[in-house]
């Protein structure tokens, strides 16, 4: 009787430990599978989407457009030094959310220069229930 409360104890805990969902994206490489579930996202709020990412998304901006137009944020896995020098160079592959909401830190100057392209966690509080309408992935890797 003691083995057989054992025996099922550790396959709950097994069963338990396999049956918790996985991030969406575990590498860098995954960043498409976003675009490919992106009705997932859609009209929800940012943060749900940030949890399906693993690797830690070290830079980011967000800009604001015309009128008419949705604001955006690019998310890049790379140092902000890294992502300007990348930039420069024209090879770099970003993770483009648009949202409903405006983005107006970026563009007005009002993010301190020193952080102007990193993304904190108080970034994620700030902006995380912004709502996403379109996820896109922009790849200038490749020639």
């Amino acid at each position: 009787m003691k083995n057989t409360v054992k025996i099922v104890a550790i396959l709950l805990f097994v069963i338990n430990f396999n049956c918790k969902a996985q991030q969406m994206v575990q590498t860098q490489d995954d960043i498409y599978k976003l675009v490919s579930n992106e009705e997932q996202f859609l009209n929800k709020p940012l943060k749900n989407l940030l949890k399906e990412i693993k690797p830690e998304i070290q830079s980011a901006f967000g800009v604001k457009v015309p009128k008419g137009y949705p604001c955006y944020f690019m998310f890049s896995f790379n140092s902000s030094h890294e992502l300007k020098q990348k930039m420069i160079e024209g090879k770099f592959t970003g993770l483009y959310v648009y949202v409903k909401e405006p983005v107006d830190e970026w563009d007005n100057g009002k993010r301190p220069q020193e952080i102007e392209f990193e993304w904190t966690k108080k970034d994620v509080e700030k902006y995380g229930n912004l709502t996403v309408i379109k996820i896109q992935v922009i790849d200038q890797t490749e020639d």
